[in-house]
């Protein structure tokens, strides 16, 4: 049986009409170009909605479209390779793929492979073997690949036809039906503009345009979809700026607050040598769920367990204590009296966690939550550890000692990086996907440090007072796209990570503040922990319109 004829003429009488009709088209539209500033070209921009219809599913819509504007969806070249695909004429096909112009070698290389395979293919198919190979080396020069590839093909296309050659014929020339709509698809995908349109090309321009806009919102602060009709742009209610709520039930100054990682638990610390399990009631108020009353000495630093059942608190100069937030109960007391914490973080499978020691005999120790030691990072390398934290994937543990140094361990390969900063850090804490943290120094500056390393330097914040007390910062609203910091002057600064200056300072605490926590489940609910023995509930202000 014969698959497909081969013309030698130069081209067909059908494929000169579609080349000419096509040219006319481009060639009529090309010097026409709409919008107010005349950047955009009528023909593609037809095109690129012709194609959007057609992904929607309007192809009528798509077919008048194509008749009024007399502008295909499909180049030219594009039309005559389908036509020559879909009616097997695979010389003339690998002729007008080596004339299309703008694409790389790379490109037209791989193009003529797929063309060429399936040639290939259907002649092996049929059992034509000597067709297939005579066509093959007719056909392999063009390809401008290595013999080894070719040698390749050729084995393949002989395995993988050999289980068709006893089909029915009606079964051959079904599937090769479908062989070619799918080398058609594999094609558009590979090919680049003006050649095929990208895939959903539309969607993607408005989804830039729309995501320009939203990166250059100050108070953009919430999921979802935003509106095409008017340019995007959020207000000052999206963020807490205002105190909805006070919690005093400390005695003493506040030094710790964190949400937990569901949103619906806060924990502070304070050092009236108390932690405080608050849980967040749907209307957004607080009530006390359990005073933690176990530690010594003030506590200073507290840690949720990622899966919120868990909760770790640090006591100055003390040990760690493992709570059960449900109960309110201390299951585990880890180290002793000799291991000085100064923090203490998870890993994501809330199984593990890992402390720091202030000293430097001691390191940092990963327990498991019977009190097992797994490992312990120790040496003159490790040193004083200030503070450290664990991205959310498990793979790296971030830590600062020495004052001045941040050490980035991967704990799966073990390789680290050094950063050293010129002044003393407080404070750490990492964004809630893993990929950034930042440092308090006491220059008065927040620094952003990129955990893959590709960072030469941080982008820095600054605005906030911060000279001698340990500040704690944190990243917050939706998308970690904001920033708050304590400060030393009784008030709260809020930047939006694109700027270096605040956006918001927040006023209500009489002394230092000395840590906030924004929730994460909440973009708009932000705690502050300040010296006045307050913790203070932050949201959007309410307009006179909402009060009525």
């Amino acid at each position: 049986m014969v698959v497909s004829e081969f013309r030698t003429e130069e081209s067909s009488p059908k494929r000169q009409k579609l080349s000419e009709s096509s040219m006319t088209m481009e060639k009529g539209s090309s010097s026409t170009y709409i919008g107010p500033m005349g950047l955009i070209k009528r023909h593609e921009f037809v095109r690129v909605i012709l194609q959007c219809l057609r992904s929607l599913g309007f192809h009528k819509s798509a077919f008048c479209l194509e008749s009024e504007s007399g502008i295909s969806y499909k180049s030219k070249d594009f039309e005559v390779l389908e036509v020559e695909i879909l009616n097997g004429n695979w010389e003339e096909c690998i002729q007008s793929c080596s004339g299309i112009k703008g694409l790389t070698d790379e490109t037209r290389s791989s193009a003529l492979f797929l063309i060429l395979q399936q040639c290939l293919l259907e002649f092996l198919s049929h059992g034509d073997v000597s067709t297939a190979l005579a066509f093959l080396q007719k056909q392999v020069s063009a390809l401008k690949v290595g013999k080894d590839k070719i040698h390749s093909l050729a084995f393949s296309m002989l395995f993988k036809a050999s289980g068709e050659i006893n089909s029915s014929s009606g079964e051959i020339n079904s599937s090769i039906s479908e062989l070619r709509k799918k080398l058609l698809g594999e094609l558009e995908k590979l090919l680049p503009p003006p050649v095929i349109v990208p895939e959903r090309r539309l969607e993607h321009l408005v989804e830039t345009a729309v995501g320009s806009q939203i990166d250059s919102c100050l108070y953009h602060n919430s999921p979802g979809p935003v509106s095409l009709y008017e340019d995007h742009c959020c207000g000052r209610d999206q963020i807490p700026t205002d105190t909805v709520q006070i919690l005093t039930a400390h005695q003493n100054e506040v030094w710790f607050v964190q949400f937990s990682y569901g949103g619906e638990y806060l924990a502070s610390a304070s050092s009236d040598c108390t932690a405080i399990i608050w849980k967040v009631l749907p209307h957004g108020g607080f009530t006390i769920k359990h005073t933690l009353q176990s530690h010594q000495n003030p506590v200073s630093f507290v840690a949720w367990s990622p899966d919120n059942t868990m909760l770790l608190t640090c006591g100055n100069v003390e040990v760690v204590k493992l709570w059960d937030v449900e109960t309110g109960l201390c299951k585990r007391t880890f180290g002793d009296h000799g291991f000085i914490v100064s923090s203490c973080a998870w890993f994501p499978d809330s199984k593990r966690i890992v402390c720091g020691s202030s000293d430097p005999e001691k390191g940092i120790c990963m327990w498991d939550c019977d009190g097992n030691e797994l490992k312990v990072w120790r040496g003159m390398r490790m040193r004083k550890v200030l503070d450290l934290a664990v991205t959310s994937d498990g793979t790296h543990l971030v830590s600062v000692f020495s004052d001045k140094e941040i050490r980035i361990l991967n704990v799966i390969t073990n390789s680290e990086r050094l950063i050293s900063e010129e002044h003393p850090i407080t404070s750490l804490s990492v964004s809630a996907d893993g990929n950034f943290f930042i440092v308090n120094l006491n220059s008065q500056e927040i620094h952003m440090w990129d955990v893959a390393g590709k960072w030469k330097k941080p982008l820095k914040y600054t605005g906030h007072k911060q000279h001698k007390y340990v500040i704690r910062s944190c990243f917050g609203g939706f998308n970690s796209a904001f920033i708050a910091s304590g400060s030393e002057n009784s008030e709260v600064y809020i930047w939006n990570r694109q700027r270096s200056k605040p956006m918001e300072v927040l006023s209500g605490h009489s002394m230092t503040v000395n840590c906030v926590s924004w929730n994460p489940r909440n973009p708009q609910m932000l705690a502050s922990a300040s010296d006045d023995h307050t913790v203070r509930i932050w949201g959007p202000a309410i307009s006179s319109t909402d009060e009525a």
